[in-house]
């Protein structure tokens, strides 16, 4: 059969359909987000939570986001870069800072909701979540359902969001995953299968989940394990590879035995004190600082801190103007006076 060139004529492109732009652009992938975002209909209304974790060439993004028909609203997030204050100086985006990041969006996020409750009915009393990193998977059943927390208060269910990934790969032991288990053992219920964490010890050739080995990794294991690596390596060769490539733990005091430590101490820190550093604006803090005690507008606030400069001419009252013209016309008449005797005295 000879070549036939396929020829796209007028009615295929009278019915051909362009893309959406961030489909087009590679952002969203529109298949999974659908499936994310659609409710059923007999719940009225009630919004789809999901969990969105995003990573950077720098630090890990963690919000907790439900959809809207003109936009999704962010109920709480937290960043890889607020570890410093919890005591990681460095390393804000491996697989132990993405669990403490996680970790950090689920407590904001319950004790956000839980502001102005009944003692009863507060998220973050009845749903702690893990006191302490084991690396184990917790499971209840109630009333035919699973949930993934530990136990399941008869009137107050626990906070369920869904795991949304974007763009990146799911593959098993991939960062995201560190970042959900972070945030179950922060106390929010995300349905997720132990298949895609942290896999080790090969059983044959298939590898299983050893909830110890995963405590390890949550813990910095691997960059400890590197760090003994290159130590070991400059002691036999006299170079100083350690001071270069771990200069920020080194700088905090911070080496392979103080690394789980201080991974301890960063996740009692955050149960301790989940809220954001800054509650309000930067303008609302200005006046604080200035002993004002009226505040500000909180939109007018946010513009402030979003456009700090004022990029337009500031408009002038009606007197002002008139003000303008009056000194314009008298600084001619005294021009034209100066000329005038000017052509007089010659």
């Amino acid at each position: 059969m000879p070549f036939v060139k396929v020829q796209k004529n007028k009615a295929y492109f009278k019915r051909f359909q362009v893309k959406y732009r961030r489909r087009r652009a590679g952002k969203t992938d529109y298949y999974a987000r659908r499936r994310l975002i659609v409710q059923h209909k007999a719940k009225y209304n009630t919004p789809k939570y999901r969990f969105v974790v995003r990573l950077t060439n720098r630090y890990v993004i963690c919000q907790v986001t439900y959809s809207l028909i003109d936009s999704d609203r962010v109920i709480t997030s937290a960043y890889s870069s607020e570890l410093p204050r919890y005591g990681i100086p460095t390393g804000l985006k491996n697989y132990a800072a993405c669990y403490a990041t996680g970790l950090l969006c689920a407590r904001r996020l319950l004790y956000t909701l839980s502001q102005g409750v009944d003692a009863e009915r507060q998220l973050a009393a009845l749903y702690p979540g893990v006191d302490e990193v084991t690396g184990e998977i917790v499971e209840t059943e109630d009333e035919g359902r699973t949930f993934f927390v530990e136990e399941v208060n008869d009137d107050v269910r626990p906070f369920r969001a869904f795991l949304d990934v974007g763009l990146r790969p799911t593959t098993s032991g991939h960062r995201v995953f560190a970042a959900l288990k972070g945030a179950v053992d922060g106390g929010l219920d995300i349905p997720h299968n132990n298949k895609r964490f942290y896999m080790d010890e090969e059983d044959g050739e298939q590898k299983v989940y050893v909830a110890e080995s995963m405590r390890d990794r949550i813990l910095g294991g691997g960059v400890k394990e590197y760090m003994e690596q290159v130590q070991e390596t400059d002691e036999e060769e006299g170079t100083k590879n350690f001071e270069t490539k771990f200069a920020g733990y080194a700088k905090a005091g911070i080496g392979p035995d103080e690394l789980e430590e201080a991974y301890l101490k960063c996740h009692a820190a955050i149960r301790k004190d989940p809220s954001p550093k800054h509650k309000e604006s930067n303008r609302v803090r200005e006046y604080e600082a200035d002993g004002k005690t009226k505040k500000p507008n909180a939109k007018r606030a946010a513009s402030l801190k979003q456009f700090p400069k004022q990029r337009n001419a500031r408009k002038i009252s009606l007197q002002q103007r008139k003000s303008r013209v009056k000194q314009k016309k008298e600084a001619m008449a005294r021009a034209y006076a100066n000329m005038m005797e000017d052509d007089d005295d010659e």
